[in-house]
């Protein structure tokens, strides 16, 4: 089965996903049903577990939509599995240097791009139903790798960061960056939105598709205007949230 994200990476001008925390399936379904291309679900902030982590990657295949997996941080084990269970993608906070995108390539990928653990019995593999060497290069070709470029030492090293073959998207984090610049939390400031189009520039001049994360339609639109096509739209919470409160204020 090929990757639906880099599928529609290459035949859409931009990708829109939210990232989620509430671990349903059920979430999974309706953000698919309503038309987003993917999902990341979010195994860095907030409760969510391995187990249901697949659940939620099922889900998304059978809304025809992309599973991302943020996992918690740059960790051969967590990589590992979040490819097993069936991810599309697997995206990893606080990528800084040469050495920490190299050690990602080595956990998501198998000989002879990387040393990632080897196991047939997994979901990504049919429960072996896949042939194993049809398997291993498969998920080689199709897994997406995703970097988080999120403070001003990833920036600082971004030139050899990028060198590294494998990395198939760089995510600039926009909450983080404003506050590794001593701006936490402003991020519209011409400061924070100077050094991610420094990024974006960067990666795009290296043939990379750059992503970031918007709370807002506005300022969704004004990035994918600067060439970013992977746009990471708000959280399942905190669209939730919205709603509700927009239709008690209706009654107001």
């Amino acid at each position: 089965m090929s990757n639906r994200l880099k599928e529609s990476l290459k035949d859409k001008k931009y990708v829109i996903g939210p990232f989620l925390k509430l671990p349903s399936p059920a979430v999974v379904e309706i953000m698919g049903i309503a038309g987003f291309d993917y999902v990341i679900i979010d195994c860095e902030h907030g409760p969510l577990d391995i187990l249901t982590a697949e659940d939620m990657v099922r889900a998304a295949h059978l809304a025809g939509i992309s599973a991302v997996i943020r996992v918690g941080e740059n960790n051969a084990g967590m990589i590992s599995r979040a490819l097993d269970i069936g991810a599309d993608a697997v995206q990893v906070p606080q990528i800084c240097s040469k050495k920490d995108a190299e050690k990602l390539i080595q956990s998501a990928k198998f000989y002879p791009e990387g040393e990632r653990g080897v196991c047939k019995y997994v979901r990504a593999a049919k429960y072996s139903g896949t042939e194993k060497n049809q398997y291993f290069k498969r998920a080689n070709h199709e897994s997406t790798v995703i970097i988080h470029i999120e403070g001003q030492e990833g920036i600082s090293n971004f030139e050899e960061i990028i060198s590294v073959d494998g990395i198939d998207i760089v995510f600039i984090g926009p909450y983080d960056l404003s506050q590794s610049l001593g701006l936490p939390g402003q991020v519209n400031h011409p400061r924070v939105e100077e050094k991610m189009k420094e990024v974006v520039d960067k990666a795009k001049r290296n043939g990379k598709y750059v992503g970031t994360f918007v709370d807002d339609v506005k300022t969704g639109k004004k990035w994918i205007k600067f060439g970013v096509q992977y746009i990471s739209y708000s959280v399942d919470v905190g669209i939730i949230y919205e709603a509700c409160a927009k239709i008690i204020r209706k009654f107001e």
